[in-house]
């Protein structure tokens, strides 16, 4: 007797051992038929229209469909096989088709319109309230009130747009994974730390293959640029990595530029469709900025700050190289290099020198600790189904009682899209007598132990790693220790997408903290603790070419405003036309004419901030205030343990119930300055 479709499951938390890629149609058609059902027993008329008779039901429904598919989407991304990704691909488009027919059901949208004029209204918690109103407007950013034709088109494009954002990020995942560079001459390795090495070696011999094996995935390929003394085998990754899913990439199927300018186009119909200019105004309808010219007088302002110290960045990086390096003309795949040299040389420290005292344990329970201490939260070890082996889940309790739990997926591997993220399992949310509690899945991709001589090391972070996790870890306690049981606004789901950063980057704050750090090293091979003149130095470098580093985020939150605002994609100019344009306007650094950056940024092409990557600084004023508390609490336990909570009570607890404004408000009591930005990264005046 066959089990129970595990997709179909959610008495508890997800079955992963049990999951195999034929459970996703049958599972996607039996909770589509049933929230179909409900839809149309909501959409018949009610005598009287109640929160309890319209909102929950049609929540519950379509909860249980989100929560498998979202099981579907995750695995994915992790473990992307071609049994699964061709099941994904063919139940995307009937998943895409539902939420579009709900956002656009006009009896939907009359009821939510009639639950927000009824005197039931007024008697609603504040929170309910929210979502409702929330409910209100996104209807129309559906298309609820469309004619039936332009429905129809609008449908369309939404089908179009998601199949493409996964076409989008398959490409560039599939040329990450089919690229290798194989290094038979360990002449060639010179300055690689040992660690890469033998990461590299152990690739091969997985591969079955001779000498080294460096990949595109993060942890194989930028040591290379950081340290390789090689030129030419900097130059080869770095011109691999640069025109990955691209005309000059491996495989003409792989190129994503006829994608880039497919998506713009359906964008900018569907804006249009909607009554806007374009696609940057739909997409700020729900965030904090309000408008697309705002958010351009923001980061012109943040370039013209940056700029005169990303020129002296510049400027000194090209004498140092000049004469110290020999390098008379500083190549784009030189910079990552001379970078970490003159680094090394001014602070008299490396990079490579700082990971040998981050083992992934003593990290991991550094910041649990943390947390703990922090929140008055414990963090323990808990058992579940995994998606891999190397994949661990942890518990979140307060006072003995659950309130979330967590996935750690935190290496590099073939099949695991790149980069960072978090993303919910399920959200916060009454269920009668009962509360179902929050679970998150934190997503990495560091690189994996090494193995020895038969015996596995533990994995070594670099720092920025470790800002990683941390970063990651915000988003994840923003999702878990919410204290709203309404699942619209619980967690991080209702929060302005240009607030989402700021748990997350003040998060990273910590990591910079002496009495945190501290507690979370041990060297390689001594076991010693970091050394506070190492952290000194650290400090020290902390804002090392930050002029730099500010302005390419600039760049590319420009970059991504234009494209969604004021670029026509029906027109002869190409995207990397006004991506030239944008770095003439604001950037000091020009990478050479066959980079294709574009063609791999996925956070705007097949993730959620199209026309909102500004997020990031946008938040980042947020997070720097918001750790100016602490700051100012420094040297008085009491104060600091006060502010600690107050954080969790008016950020983390509340989630999307109330808009972010007002929660950095009633937390700092002000509303939010640039100053501790600037400060942060030694720019102010």
């Amino acid at each position: 007797m066959s089990s129970p479709n595990p997709l179909l499951d959610f008495s508890d938390l997800p079955r992963f051992e049990s999951f195999l890629p034929e459970h996703v149609s049958p599972a996607i058609e039996a909770l589509l038929n049933n929230a179909r059902s409900v839809v149309q027993a909501l959409e018949a008329p009610a005598q009287q229209l109640s929160w309890d008779n319209f909102v929950v039901p049609l929540e519950n429904a379509t909860e249980q469909l989100s929560r498998a598919w979202g099981i579907v989407s995750h695995l994915n991304a992790v473990v992307d096989t071609p049994e699964l990704r061709a099941t994904y691909n063919e139940n995307q488009p009937r998943v895409t088709e539902f939420w579009t027919e709900l956002g656009q059901n006009l009896a939907l949208f009359d009821k939510y319109r009639a639950l927000l004029s009824s005197p039931e209204y007024a008697s609603l918690s504040d929170t309910r309230k929210k979502i409702i109103d929330n409910a209100v407007r996104d209807f129309r950013l559906s298309g609820a009130e469309l004619s039936a034709d332009k429905k129809i088109r609008f449908a369309e494009i939404q089908e179009q747009l998601a199949a493409l954002s996964t076409k989008f990020s398959e490409n560039v995942l599939d040329a990450t994974n089919d690229y290798e560079l194989l290094i038979e001459d360990p002449a060639r390795l010179v300055g690689l730390p040992e660690d890469v090495i033998q990461a590299a070696q152990a690739s091969a011999t997985k591969a079955g293959k001779a000498g080294y094996r460096f990949t595109l995935h993060f942890p194989s390929y930028f040591p290379i640029l950081q340290y390789a003394d090689d030129r030419a085998l900097r130059e080869t990754i770095y011109t691999a990595n640069a025109t990955k899913a691209s005309e000059l990439g491996a495989k003409a199927e792989w190129d994503n530029t006829q994608n880039i300018i497919d998506i713009l186009k359906l964008r900018d119909e569907e804006s249009k469709l909607l009554g806007y200019k374009n696609y940057a105004e739909v997409s700020l309808v729900p965030k904090m900025a309000t408008d697309p010219a705002e958010v351009i007088k923001f980061l012109d302002d943040l370039a013209v700050r940056a700029r005169i110290f990303a020129e002296n960045d510049l400027a000194e990086l090209k004498v140092f190289a000049k004469t110290e390096l020999g390098l008379e003309k500083l190549e784009a795949w030189d910079f990552t290099y001379a970078s970490e040299k003159l680094r090394e040389q001014r602070y008299a420290f490396s990079e490579q020198e700082v990971k040998l005292y981050f083992p992934e344990p003593k990290v991991v329970d550094g910041l649990f600790r943390l947390i703990q201490n922090m929140f008055g939260v414990a963090i323990k070890t808990d058992t579940a189904p995994t998606w891999h082996e190397d994949v661990k889940f942890y518990r979140i309790e307060k006072n003995g009682h659950l309130i979330g739990q967590f996935y750690l997926d935190l290496y590099a591997r073939n099949g695991k899209r790149g980069g960072a993220w978090m993303d919910d399992a399920r959200g916060r949310k009454s269920a009668g007598t009962s509360l179902q509690t929050p679970v998150a899945y934190l997503t990495c991709n560091f690189t994996e132990p090494a193995e020895v001589d038969g015996i596995k090391k533990p994995a070594y972070f670099t720092h920025d790693e470790v800002i990683t996790l941390f970063h990651e870890f915000g988003h994840g306690l923003h999702h878990m220790l919410t204290a709203v049981d309404e699942l619209g606004v619980s967690g991080i789901s209702g929060v302005e997408w240009d607030a989402v950063e700021l748990p997350s980057q003040f998060m990273e704050n910590f990591c910079w903290e002496w009495d945190v750090l501290q507690h979370m090293t041990a060297h390689a091979e001594t076991g010693a603790a970091l050394p506070r003149a190492l952290f000194d130095k650290m400090i020290a470098a902390k804002n090392y070419h930050a002029g730099l580093q500010m302005l390419r985020q600039v760049e590319f939150s420009l970059f991504d405003m234009h494209l969604h605002f004021d670029y026509d994609p029906n027109s002869k100019k190409s995207v990397a036309d006004l991506l030239a344009e944008v770095r003439h306007r604001v950037a000091v650094v020009i990478p050479p004419a066959f980079n294709r950056f574009q063609n791999s940024f996925s956070h705007i092409f097949a993730g959620g901030y199209a026309a909102g990557y500004y997020s990031y600084k946008w938040a980042e004023v947020l997070s720097a205030d918001a750790y100016g508390a602490f700051e100012e609490a420094q040297g008085d336990p009491n104060r600091l343990a006060a502010t600690g909570l107050a954080f969790q009570r008016e950020i983390l607890a509340v989630g999307g119930s109330r808009s972010a404004m007002a929660s950095f408000t009633a937390f700092r009591g002000r509303e939010p300055s640039i100053d501790a930005l600037l400060r942060h990264n030694g720019m102010s005046n």
